[in-house]
């Protein structure tokens, strides 16, 4: 059955349901006849629940700022807040995360948001806030960063610390020859390195089918000596298992280790980005916005919300509170980066150690206008 079939009731199929990935929660928020729900505390389930409802209030808040010209380009991240959240509370603190730029939910995990944010006003502090939460700074050109996971892992190794890497990416950066350095030397190296593919179905505009004639992009770990695994990435208590699965197997072998070296894997995250790649693309320009409509009975937030009031863990008034909060953290967070006090400056700052003659003159020539004229002369008026 394709994207768009029905069932005989005329309810729109589950999109999933021939895959073969690991699952919890059925599309229902009810745990399947066979999973085994993570052994979580009551307070972690909702906490999990919060930061999705947090990440989705983002979301939306970042597109509408986007909007309004008060932030730059967005990647939104709508229908994948799954991955990124459940991946991301199967990690210790002290784990890196190499990220890319829709996995805002890494960030609102690891409760960086207010430090984040002003990066996407165009200030560095964002991403120097967020290196300090161990979150490696986005990176925005395709696959570049996973070269780089695999050094940070295979430095962790070398010194014995008990931490690893997990590098997102999505589809589109497995024909990148970075990625297959990466995976390669984290093969040969057995460095504790989590590859955590984000497969929406898409890379922008570019279909899977002509992203790789491989049946699936899980199976290409095996290729370079370790493991691929499929998960559906729109069940958050999925996400979690696995990558918590993966990274107990990863870290070093202390005394309640379960192997003895640390292995990489590659998570292969089966999911849909309901909006569009970027605040600066239009999805219906290339896919059949029917096409998305499967995909929300499989979202994420409404599974989660579901499991927790099936199993007795939340109420009206548990989930009003928590969207409540999420509504707070996020304004906190708008408030805290358009109070950040721009420096002409700090964009001759961070791209050079020592700045060349010609970069020099021109931020000279800047400066001493500024000077001259006044920073009003160069702000643009709301």
């Amino acid at each position: 059955m394709g994207e768009n079939d029905v069932d005989d009731t005329g309810s729109a199929t589950d999109p999933l349901a021939d895959e073969d990935c690991y699952r919890v929660l059925g599309p229902d928020g009810i745990p399947l006849p066979d999973a085994t729900v993570p052994d979580l505390s009551d307070e972690r389930f909702r906490a999990i629940y919060r930061d999705l409802v947090t990440t989705r209030r983002f979301d939306e808040r970042a597109v509408s700022l986007q909007r309004q010209g008060r932030i730059g380009t967005y990647a939104p991240c709508a229908g994948q807040e799954g991955s990124a959240v459940g991946s991301t509370h199967a990690l210790a603190d002290r784990d890196l995360i190499s990220y890319q730029y829709r996995e805002h939910g890494a960030i609102v995990v690891r409760d960086l948001l207010s430090e984040y944010l002003p990066y996407w006003l165009g200030h560095e502090s964002g991403t120097e806030a967020i290196a300090d939460g161990n979150v490696f700074p986005l990176n925005i050109g395709i696959a570049a960063h996973l070269p780089h996971a695999v050094g940070a892992a295979w430095a962790f190794d070398y010194r014995e610390e008990d931490r690893v890497v997990a590098a997102h990416f999505g589809g589109g950066a497995t024909s990148e020859g970075d990625f297959h350095e990466a995976m390669n030397f984290a093969g040969v190296f057995d460095t504790p390195t989590l590859f955590c593919c984000h497969n929406n179905g898409w890379a922008i505009s570019i279909p899977e089918s002509r992203q790789t004639a491989s049946d699936t992009f899980a199976e290409k770990a095996g290729a370079y000596g370790f493991e691929g695994i499929r998960v559906d990435g729109m069940d958050p208590l999925a996400s979690y298992a696995v990558t918590k699965e993966a990274a107990d197997r990863a870290r070093r072998n202390e005394d309640d280790s379960p192997v003895d070296a640390p292995r990489p894997a590659l998570i292969e995250f089966l999911e849909y980005r309901f909006g569009a790649h970027t605040t600066a693309d239009d999805p219906t320009a290339y896919r059949d916005p029917d096409a998305v409509d499967p995909w929300r009975a499989l979202d994420p937030l409404d599974r989660m919300e579901a499991f927790l009031r099936e199993t007795g863990r939340i109420d009206d008034d548990g989930v009003a509170a928590i969207h409540e909060e999420a509504d707070e953290i996020v304004a906190d967070a708008i408030d805290f980066a358009e109070s950040v006090e721009p420096d002409p400056a700090d964009m001759f700052d961070h791209a050079y150690a020592d700045l060349p003659p010609e970069l020099r003159r021109q931020r000279d020539e800047l400066l001493a206008a500024v000077d001259e004229h006044g920073e009003g002369a160069f702000q643009r008026e709301e």
